[in-house]
C-alpha cells in the first residue's frame, strides 16, 4: 500500500518516546541537574536532627490547606456579588445582575458536586457568558472583580491571538494550560476556574459577511472554542512544550507521584466578550426597518448604536459569522450599557481603586497632596467622554492633565495644590502660576539639595565638603541658567574632586574643604592649585 495518504510522524511525539524507552533502561542513571532540584538543606551548625524524646509520640504534620476551601463554603447570594461589583464598577445594572445570578448558579452547582461526587455524572447546562458593549465600559473588571470574590484561578486572554491549528498563534487549549499554572499546578482547583475572552467578535467569520473585520481562522477557531466550552479532556503538555514533558518523567523516575497529564474542562467557567461595533449597526438597521418600513432610509448618524446590542437575537450573530453550535454554547447573554458624562465623573467620586486615586498615590510617593473639586471632575469626565473610550478615557485626560505637574513639582518646596475647571482646561498655564507663587521656597529646597550632596560624599569618599555663600549663590545661578537640579550640577563639576583632594590627604592629612565660587566656575584649575599647593606645604613641613 501506498503511504501517500499517511500523516508524517509528530517529532515531538518520537522525542518523548525516546525519552521513555531511555528511561525504562535499568542501566541507565538519569542525573536531574540543580535546575529541577528542591534547594538544599540549610545547615544546622552540626547539631543533630531534633527528635522526640522516648516514649513521645512525633507531633502531626501540619494540615494542608485545602485549595477548594472557599469553592466549598460559597454561600453567597445574587445581590453579594451585585453589592460587591458596586463597589468598584459604576452602571451596568443589568449585567451586574444577570453575571451575579449566573456565578452563583455556576459554583453552586459547583459546590454540590464537590460535595456529593455522584452528581458530578448528572448532566448539567454550563451557563457560559456572552458579554457584549464599547470598550472601556467595565466588561474585564466586572470579571476580574468577581474571580477575585470567590477565590478562584482567573485566566483573561485576547481571540485574536488565537489559529486554528496552533502553528501560527496560540492553541485554545493553551487557555486550559494557563488556568493551571494560575492555580500553581493544581488542577482540582483549576478545573473550577474562568476563563475570559475578549475580542471575541474579531473571530466572526468574515466569509460570513462582507468586511466583518480581520479573520483569524475564525471558523476553526470557534470549534475548537466550542469544545473546550462544552466539556473535553485537554493535555496538561502542550506538544511543543518539551521541558514540562521532560520534567514529568523525571519525577516518575525518581518515584514521584505522577501528574495528572489532563484536565476537565465540565466546570470550567467561559465567559467571552466584545465591541461589536458592527453588530450594533445591523441590529439597529433592522429595528429601524421594522419600525418605519421596509427599506425607509432614517438618519440615525446621530445615535449611539452599541444600546442596540440589547436585543441582539441568535440570529443577529449567526448572520454576524458565528456558528450556530458556538453560540448556542454562550446561553447566557447581556449588553453593558456605553458610559455618560456623569457615569464618568461618579467612577471618579465613588469606586474603589479608580484612576484618580491612583494618581494620588503617585504624588503620595513624593509627599505631594492635590485637591480636585467638582467642577473639575466634571471637566475632566466631560473631556474623557469626548475621548469616546469609556473609562479608559480618565486616564488620557488625567495623564494630559497631571503630566508636568508630575516632573516639576517633586523637584519643588510644593507638597500641595489645588485642582479646579481652569487647571484642566489649562493645565501649563496653572503650573506656571503655582511654581511662581512658590519660587521664594524653591532656594531652600536646593540648598537642601546641596547638604545632601555633601552628605552623600562625605559616605562616598570620606571627605567633608562645606559650600561658602559665594559658591551656594553661584550654583543656584547654573541650576536656573541650565535648568538642571543642584545635584547634577555639582557632579558634572567635581566629577574629579575626589581623586584632587584624596592626593592633597595624602600630603597634609586634611579631611576638610571649602568648596568656593572659583571651584565652582573652574573646577580643574582650583584643584589643581590645591594639590600643588599641598605638595609644597608637605615639603615645608619636611624642612621644618
Amino acid at each position: 500500500m501506498s503511504d501517500k495518504g499517511k500523516e508524517p510522524p509528530n517529532p515531538f511525539e518520537e522525542i518523548q518516546k525516546h525519552l521513555q524507552d531511555i528511561l525504562k533502561n535499568p542501566n541507565v542513571s538519569v542525573g536531574v541537574s540543580p535546575f529541577f532540584q528542591n534547594p538544599p538543606s540549610p545547615p544546622n551548625d552540626g547539631e543533630a536532627p531534633s527528635t522526640p524524646p522516648p516514649g513521645e509520640e512525633p507531633p502531626p504534620p501540619p494540615e494542608e490547606e485545602d485549595p477548594l476551601a472557599a469553592i466549598r463554603d460559597f454561600r453567597l447570594k445574587p445581590k453579594d456579588i451585585r453589592d460587591y461589583l458596586n463597589r468598584y464598577v459604576v452602571k451596568q445594572y443589568d449585567a451586574k445582575k444577570v453575571l451575579s445570578v449566573a456565578i452563583c448558579d455556576h459554583y453552586n452547582h459547583v459546590r454540590t458536586c464537590l460535595n456529593n461526587p455522584d452528581l458530578d455524572d448528572v448532566d448539567y447546562s454550563k451557563q457560559n457568558i456572552l458579554l457584549l458593549g464599547p470598550t472601556g465600559v467595565g466588561k474585564t473588571f466586572l470579571m476580574r472583580t468577581i474571580a477575585r470574590l470567590i477565590g478562584v484561578p482567573f485566566v483573561k486572554a485576547d481571540a485574536t491571538k488565537f489559529s486554528e491549528t496552533g502553528y501560527v498563534g496560540s492553541d485554545v487549549d493553551d487557555l486550559v494550560r494557563d488556568l493551571v499554572k494560575v492555580a500553581g499546578g493544581d488542577v482540582d482547583l483549576a478545573k473550577y476556574g474562568i476563563i475570559y475572552i475578549d475580542e471575541i467578535d474579531k473571530i466572526a467569520s468574515a466569509a460570513s459577511r462582507a468586511g466583518g473585520g480581520r479573520d483569524v481562522s475564525g471558523r476553526g477557531v470557534q470549534i475548537n472554542l466550542l469544545k473546550l466550552m462544552e466539556e473535553t479532556e485537554v493535555n496538561l503538555f502542550s506538544p511543543s512544550d518539551m521541558m514540562s514533558q521532560m520534567q514529568a518523567l523525571m519525577e516518575m523516575q525518581r518515584g514521584g507521584k505522577p501528574r495528572k497529564k489532563t484536565i476537565n474542562t465540565r466546570h470550567v467557567l467561559f465567559i467571552v466578550s466584545g465591541a461589536f461595533d458592527k453588530l450594533a449597526e445591523d441590529i439597529q438597521k433592522r429595528l429601524t426597518k421594522s419600525a418605519i418600513g421596509f427599506g425607509a432610509d432614517a438618519d440615525l448618524s446621530d445615535q449611539d448604536s452599541s444600546k442596540y446590542l440589547h436585543h441582539a437575537e441568535t440570529r443577529d450573530f449567526i448572520n454576524y459569522g458565528f456558528e450556530p453550535e458556538f453560540v448556542g454554547r454562550l446561553p447566557v447573554r447581556v449588553a453593558c450599557d456605553p458610559l455618560e458624562t456623569d457615569d464618568l465623573a461618579e467612577i471618579l467620586q465613588t469606586s474603589e481603586g479608580n484612576i484618580l486615586q491612583q494618581y494620588r498615590e503617585d504624588f503620595e510617593g513624593y509627599d505631594i497632596k492635590f485637591q480636585m473639586n467638582e467642577e473639575a471632575i466634571l471637566e475632566v469626565a466631560r473631556l474623557a467622554h469626548g475621548e469616546k473610550t469609556g473609562a479608559r478615557g480618565l486616564m488620557t485626560v488625567l495623564e494630559r492633565l497631571f503630566r508636568e505637574f508630575k516632573f516639576e513639582l517633586p523637584s519643588t518646596a510644593i507638597k500641595e495644590f489645588e485642582v479646579d475647571k481652569e487647571t484642566v482646561e489649562d493645565p501649563a498655564s496653572n503650573l506656571k502660576q503655582l511654581l511662581s507663587e512658590n519660587s521664594h521656597l524653591q532656594n531652600d529646597v536646593h540648598k537642601a539639595e546641596l547638604r545632601e550632596y555633601a552628605k552623600d560624599f562625605m559616605h562616598a569618599h570620606g571627605f567633608t565638603l562645606i559650600f561658602e555663600k559665594a559658591a551656594i549663590d553661584r550654583i543656584l545661578e547654573l541650576v536656573e541658567e541650565q535648568d538642571k537640579t543642584p545635584r547634577t550640577i555639582c557632579s558634572e563639576r567635581f566629577r574629579d574632586l575626589e581623586h584632587g583632594l584624596t592626593i592633597i590627604c595624602r600630603n597634609v592629612d586634611k579631611k576638610t574643604f571649602t568648596i568656593t565660587k572659583a571651584l565652582v566656575d573652574n573646577p580643574d584649575k582650583e584643584i589643581s592649585k590645591w594639590v600643588v599647593k599641598s605638595f609644597r606645604d608637605k615639603e615645608d613641613s619636611a624642612e621644618d
